[in-house]
């Protein structure tokens, strides 16, 4: 199942022109909910299974097609096509493509590089782009379902049933790190589905030393089956309650062989596939 982290986070940098305007992660120091791992684990347990259970634990590679919008002051900007591979647990290629200029931004565990088709130029990412591809690592609805936290770790609690719309609630998890950095997971009462991901984060003020804490949001809606695993075809991302995008799945394919030389970086910009 693929969610959005990795794609919007990448996409706020090339707006930011890759200023590195990503800081440390938040921590907070509020005391957290009382720890009720068991009931925790069971809303993951029945999340898993929502989502394909043995189908989709046997997930290991991704191919997601679609389009990007970004939102300004509440209005939609325009469409953004992209091309995005995953192979488990760390390897990410994104492609955008928008007026015939293809932007190609990979990661690699701790490594990664990026290709900029308006100035044919390939670069190492910068310390900041790792550091936020990491933390859409931790953030993921896969690194949840998953339970990659397990090797940080992670404590997962019950935080209780929150309401979601008409009739509607969810359940909520939070996943705490050492570090103090903390996620919460909604999924449906109902149906068991992810449906929301919320996290705190410190953001760098452009022209200033001076950082901000942030609330960000994703609300994962269109759950769609293909071959027996089910994926959130459209990820509306938020940034203190106001949208800030919306990704939207044209499709979403499952277990296709991906070659290593997708994720390897080039000899040079002329070398870009």
């Amino acid at each position: 199942m693929k969610t959005s982290k990795k794609l919007y986070h990448f996409l706020m940098l090339l707006a930011l022109g890759c200023s590195g305007a990503v800081a440390a992660q938040a921590q907070d120091n509020k005391p957290g909910p009382p720890a009720s791992p068991e009931k925790a684990e069971g809303i993951i347990k029945r999340g898993i299974e929502a989502v394909g259970g043995s189908a989709y634990l046997k997930v290991q590679s991704v191919i997601g097609r679609g389009f990007y919008t970004a939102y300004q002051d509440g209005m939609s900007q325009l469409p953004t096509r992209f091309l995005d591979y995953i192979v488990y647990p760390d390897k990410e290629r994104t492609e955008f493509t928008t007026a015939g200029v293809r932007v190609v931004q990979t990661n690699a565990g701790s490594t990664g590089w990026v290709y900029d088709g308006a100035t044919k130029s390939l670069n190492d990412q910068k310390p900041a782009q790792i550091e936020d591809f990491k933390r859409s690592m931790r953030t993921s609805i896969d690194n949840v379902l998953r339970g990659w936290w397990r090797s940080e770790s992670a404590t997962l609690s019950y935080v209780g049933r929150r309401e979601a719309g008409l009739a509607k609630r969810n359940e909520a998890v939070r996943l705490t790190y050492p570090d103090g950095f903390w996620i919460e997971y909604e999924f449906g009462a109902k149906d068991g589905l992810p449906a929301r991901v919320i996290y705190k984060r410190n953001r760098k003020l452009a022209d200033s030393d001076e950082t901000e804490e942030i609330t960000e949001e994703d609300r994962l809606a269109k759950p769609i089956s293909t071959n027996g695993v089910t994926a959130a075809f459209v990820v509306d991302h938020f940034i203190n309650s106001k949208q800030t995008s919306r990704i939207n799945y044209e499709s979403i394919e499952f277990n296709r062989p991906l070659a290593a030389s997708l994720f390897a970086k080039p000899e040079n910009a002329k070398s870009v596939k």
